[in-house]
């Protein structure tokens, strides 16, 4: 049996699929509940999941897989706040030992780090100067090149209708202003690639 054969065969825990797949436990968990992600439980009611099932489902879904190859997680935070991106840097930058983190004042200066930085996740505030938020999550979802970073909404102006609007643009979860550390990090769900 070869290498590759034998890395088809591995189960992987909730927390690898998630770091593989740069997504969340919990949205590794909604997945497998909606029967969109196959999964099997251990006895000890466990879910593990086959990697070659993993890699299908990144592949149909247009999904990079992340495997650590050595390289950092990328957060591009773009805000028109400077107070509030100083302040995410730092509880960021604090919180994870192993990141790297860029900024971007507007949606047009964001559509340029995307394409320089190579972000994995983008935190993204929805009204901006020019170009909105809704419009650069439907851009970077659209565009084959971008359309596996993550994207996550802060905003102070979460209706019900932004919020479905920003989820409906490709957004994965939407982040109320001002910002809770513990919530943003558990959205962020990015501790198991940054663990020594």
């Amino acid at each position: 049996m070869s290498v590759k054969d034998k890395k088809q065969n591995v189960y992987l825990t909730p927390n690898q699929v998630a770091k593989i797949l740069m997504v969340s436990p919990i949205t590794v968990r909604q997945w497998s509940q909606k029967g969109e992600l196959e999964s099997m439980q251990t006895p000890g009611g466990h879910r593990r999941y086959l990697y070659s099932h993993v890699q299908k489902f990144a592949k149909d879904r247009n999904i990079a897989l992340h495997i650590n190859n050595g390289n950092k997680p990328k957060i591009l935070i773009v805000d028109d706040d400077e107070q509030l991106v100083e302040f995410m840097v730092e509880i960021l930058s604090t919180h994870y030992d192993d990141i790297e983190i860029e900024t971007a004042a507007d949606g047009f200066e964001a559509g340029l780090k995307v394409k320089s930085f190579h972000p994995s996740i983008v935190l993204l505030d929805l009204m901006m100067p020019g170009i909105d938020g809704f419009s650069v999550c439907s851009k970077l979802k659209s565009d084959p090149m971008t359309k596996a970073v993550r994207i996550i909404i802060v905003s102070g102006f979460l209706s019900d209708e932004n919020i479905s609007k920003a989820l409906s643009a490709g957004a994965e979860s939407c982040l109320a202003k001002p910002v809770n550390p513990e919530k943003l990090f558990k959205v962020l769900g990015i501790d198991e690639l940054t663990a020594v």
